[in-house]
């Protein structure tokens, strides 16, 4: 059985070509900024989850999971994160198999110190050039997309 392609219109196209040139350059500036503090974007999201943890912890699988990374590049990066005293990794006394990933309080003061700089940036370089209906339905997009995805 054959199924025609569903090709993007014009529009559509010019919009999936800015998300991807937009997004790939926010991230960008969004990692640039934060290197003054001695982390990228991707450093920063493993303090901030930790942050919002209970007692600042959790399970390595449970953090690659929430942050849609690899096991082998979250130990990677967790391992740097370790070597700079920002996070430390602890066994999991309920099951010998498993790694807490804590984060330190070296870890929680320089996460006080770059989230001003972080979140101001967001909102410069995309909340503030949305209108908030807009802005709402950049969330309720991507809510929808990271639940479809997640399924399949």
């Amino acid at each position: 059985m054959t199924t025609e392609t569903r090709w993007l219109n014009p529009e559509q196209q010019v919009a999936w070509r800015a998300y991807l040139l937009g997004t790939a350059r926010l991230m960008a500036k969004l990692d640039d900024e934060l290197r003054r503090f001695g982390i990228g974007i991707n450093d920063y999201e493993i303090l901030v989850r930790l942050s919002e943890s209970p007692d600042r912890r959790l399970r390595m699988a449970d953090l690659a999971d929430r942050l849609h990374q690899s096991r082998s590049r979250l130990t990677h990066t967790i391992g740097r994160l370790e070597g700079a005293e920002l996070v430390r990794r602890t066994s999991c006394t309920s099951d010998k198999r498993g790694v807490w990933a804590e984060l330190t309080d070296a870890g929680h003061d320089l996460l006080v110190e770059a989230a001003p700089t972080h979140v101001e940036s967001v909102r410069a370089n995309l909340v503030d050039l949305a209108s908030p209906e807009d802005f709402a339905a950049i969330g309720r997009v991507f809510d929808a997309v990271s639940e479809h995805v997640g399924q399949h």
